[in-house]
């Protein structure tokens, strides 16, 4: 059982992206915000494999989904 935190920066460093606190709100101010008509998924800054494990979390209703929400709700303000 995976018993890690599932915070922002977890979940940052899951998806393979730099993860300190200035790198995180450096990727918010680059890619924010979001048309909001468009799919967190289907935005091209993911790669294949980022891309996929957003799918997945989002649709197994994983222990990342919430976190994949909140980045979701961030990057569209």
């Amino acid at each position: 059982m995976d018993t890690s935190a599932h915070d922002l920066t977890a979940l940052f460093e899951q998806l393979g992206l730099p993860s300190s606190d200035d790198e995180i709100t450096r990727f918010m101010h680059e890619h924010s915000p979001l048309d909001p008509s468009v799919k967190l998924v289907d935005w091209p800054f993911w790669n294949p494999g980022q891309r996929s494990f957003l799918i997945e979390a989002l649709a197994d209703d994983s222990d990342w989904t919430e976190q994949v929400e909140h980045l979701d709700a961030v990057l569209r303000r």
